[in-house]
């Protein structure tokens, strides 16, 4: 069996380690066993990340290799942090650590404050915005709401960049961001919040980093102290460091390679927080004998959802699009996108609500149905759209499951019948858990027929009907569970955060969505001036927000329906058209002119190019492996591929189409078969490699010198995306 993104609720714990690696594909098995030195996994959208990284953990821990408490992994939410744990514990490795960034340094620097520093360590406060309004209060600047979350946004990137605020001005500059005030001014904001800090003895978030960064600096007893604790490290998400967090992994580690990252640099939306793919990509570089495997396989989407995130990437420039996968669907085939244009956005609305009430009639569960959108100023059309038809839905980013009164007040009461159940009248004709905990929520006010309407009552009974299926879930794969052991299991999720499934449509914004999966997703206003976004100027900017869209795209499993308006308001003027990014890609567009040529195969960085200038020798014989999942290949038309036929292809299409047509052109002039020119096979094999030079065009099966001698000029032409009329000219 292949693998899958998802599983069973509570599957059984494998017995063994090789069990273990059961259900891996060949690129994952491969990340799992790559337990020593420096290892970075390029993994593309949907192709197991977690699952691999998790795998590789666990195997590791049951294998003897790694122990657990030697290991930390670290990724960026409390939710992703708690899905690994949730995993690792069903694989059999329960004592890792798995931590956001933060909450790791947060620990370390509240154990090692008194040794390090001395006294009480500072209140740390969750939020900036009233120390930042204190701040301008004292520098006599006035700064409404949004320019308050504007100016608070920038000292965080300042603080995550180790920015102080003298050299603010300087760095803005050359980062390339657009300050919402003089940037004078913010600097002297930031001077006056660290002030306003200092004065009250509180530190932020960023400065949990700074400070540990600090401490393991200066004190070495201390760095080397964490080094003997954690001597293994996972980063998930790598794409996202920030220069801040990359500086702490280092001290971290140490002299020490015992590092395994995780990334797509193709899912960077988040450089305005400090992020950047730098690290990720250059990390061959910093280990030049790093263990590199590509997830190109998804197994999420259908391969109409993989071809449109294909196809948005191959329109993509900049260093990130240079290194970008290409997807290879795992799926059968399903539905074709929809693309829809209504007048304005409450019709836009209304169509989706619509849309979406047939597939919840028609059988599709709420819970598995998205509306992305650009801004979160979007949700509330959204949220009377479906309030109107009669849906529940349900916002991504507000206040956490196991957060909310009626689920605490569920659990103290679930907490009190595990323990005095013999004396609740409630549970005396009930045997089974499910009945059990159905009966004690019913004093919570859950019944079995949902209530009218979709307000705060409809909300209400959702989480307590979430508990209800939870429950009959753990049932079902722990028959002789107790209710005190499905106590446990709820406290277990609370403390990982991973909460159990709501009924209900997700209304999410894109940057929110992101490591999540839906059935069915509603990318709606995809618009010019919303995607990309109107500020969205710079080239970088504009490239950030097509990597924004290509992560909704890629959160579908099967359908996908985007839409857009011509106007804001009824009545309005029809001034919007459809975003650019669409452009060549939606039925009945055209791609804009100018747009790159694809780029390079799959993100494999190559060796040191050869010179031009000779023809080299070939190479002499050895064996020739499968690049993808190195079987031994004896078929001839495999060898040229250099791969087994069933293992995905990183081929660009659009190169291959260009190589066919130049062929076709050389078979008409020299009036023999396209075949004598190049086979399919070999065509096929260059638009895989996409060779820079003479020498990697050499290596190709089916490429010999004298059609190296006659081609070869063409042929590299065509794959550096040069016409051949500009060949010509520069020779």
């Amino acid at each position: 069996m292949t693998a899958a993104t998802h599983s069973t609720l509570f599957p059984q714990v494998p017995d063994s380690a090789d069990a273990v690696l059961e259900g891996l594909d060949p690129e994952q098995r491969e990340v799992a066993t790559a337990l020593h030195g420096p290892v970075c996994v390029l993994a593309g959208a949907g192709t197991g990340k977690t699952r691999a990284i998790t795998h590789r953990i666990a195997y590791g821990v049951r294998a003897g290799i790694l122990h657990p408490s030697s290991v930390l992994a670290v990724t960026f939410t409390n939710r992703a942090a708690g899905e690994m744990r949730g995993r690792l514990r069903q694989l059999g490795a329960g004592g890792v650590q798995a931590r956001t960034f933060h909450s790791a340094a947060l620990r370390q620097l509240q154990y090692f404050w008194p040794k390090a520093i001395g006294g009480a360590m500072p209140r740390l406060v969750d939020r900036k915005i009233q120390l930042v309004a204190d701040a301008a209060a004292a520098c006599r600047i006035r700064l409404d709401r949004g320019e308050l979350r504007d100016v608070t946004a920038e000292i965080e990137w300042s603080k995550v960049t180790q920015t102080v605020p003298a050299d603010y001005a300087p760095a803005a500059a050359k980062a390339g961001r657009e300050s919402p005030r003089d940037p004078a001014e913010i600097a002297q904001l930031y001077a006056a919040y660290e002030d306003v800090k200092r004065e009250r003895s509180v530190i932020d978030f960023e400065d949990v980093l700074l400070l540990t960064v600090a401490v393991l600096q200066d004190r070495h007893d201390i760095a080397e102290q964490i080094r003997a604790q954690y001597q293994h490290f996972v980063v998930d998400e790598y794409q996202d460091v920030s220069p801040l967090q990359q500086r702490l992994l280092e001290l971290w580690l140490g002299e020490r390679d015992s590092l395994c990252v995780v990334g797509d640099a193709s899912q960077t939306i988040y450089s305005f927080t400090g992020a950047t793919p730098d690290h990720l990509l250059d990390f061959r570089t910093r280990h030049p004998g790093a263990t590199v495997v590509k997830l190109v396989r998804d197994y999420r989407s259908t391969p109409q959802v993989v071809h449109l995130a294909n196809g948005l990437l191959a329109q993509a420039r900049g260093r990130a699009a240079d290194h970008r996968l290409e997807l290879v669907s795992q799926r059968a085939a399903g539905p074709e996108p929809v693309y829809a244009e209504y007048t304005d956005e409450p019709a836009e609305a209304e169509g989706a609500a619509r849309r979406i009430r047939e597939l919840v009639d028609s059988g599709v569960p709420a819970s598995e149905i998205a509306v992305l959108f650009r801004t979160n100023a979007q949700s509330e059309t959204y949220e009377q759209a479906l309030a109107d038809a009669a849906v529940p839905y349900q916002l991504r980013g507000a206040e956490r499951f196991f957060d909310r009164p009626e689920v605490r007040k569920a659990g103290i009461a679930l907490r009190g019948a595990a323990r005095f159940g013999g004396n609740d009248s409630l549970l005396d004709d009930v045997v089974d858990l499910p009945s059990q905990v159905r009966a004690v929520l019913s004093g919570e006010g859950w019944t079995t027929q949902p209530p009218a309407g979709s307000g705060a009552v409809r909300e209400r009974w959702e989480s307590l009907a979430a508990l209800v299926n939870l429950a009959q879930d753990f049932a079902a794969a722990r028959p002789a569970a107790t209710l005190a052991d499905l106590v446990a299991e709820l406290d277990e999720r609370a403390n990982a955060q991973h909460a159990p499934t709501v009924q209900g449509v997700t209304l999410a914004s894109l940057h929110s969505a992101k490591g999540l999966e839906w059935d069915v997703v509603f990318l709606v206003g995809v618009a010019e001036g919303m995607m990309p976004i109107t500020y969205a100027r710079t080239d970088e900017q504009i490239e950030e927000e097509r990597r924004l869209l290509y992560v909704g795209v890629t959160r579908a499993r099967e359908h996908l329906h985007v839409s857009w308006a011509l106007s804001r308001s009824p009545g309005g003027r029809p001034s919007r058209r459809p975003s650019r990014f669409l452009d060549g890609l939606r039925p009945g567009s055209t791609a804009t002119a100018g747009r790159t040529a694809a780029g390079g195969a799959g993100g494999i960085e190559r060796g040191i190019p050869g010179s031009r200038g000779s023809a080299p020798k070939r190479a002499q014989r050895v064996p020739a492996r499968c690049r993808v999942c190195g079987r031994t290949l004896t078929d001839a038309g495999e060898m040229k591929l250099m791969r087994c036929d069933d293992c995905p292809s990183d081929m660009n299409e659009g190169l291959y189409e260009r190589l066919r047509e130049w062929r076709a052109d050389q078979a008409r002039s020299s009036g023999q078969p396209a075949f004598c020119v190049f086979t399919d096979r070999t065509l096929m094999a260059i638009a895989e490699s996409a060779p820079d030079d003479e020498r990697e065009l050499a290596r190709i099966p089916g490429v010999g010198m004298r059609k190296l001698t006659r081609y070869g000029a063409d042929v590299l032409a065509i794959c550096a995306g040069q016409s051949l009329a500009e060949s010509t000219d520069q020779d």
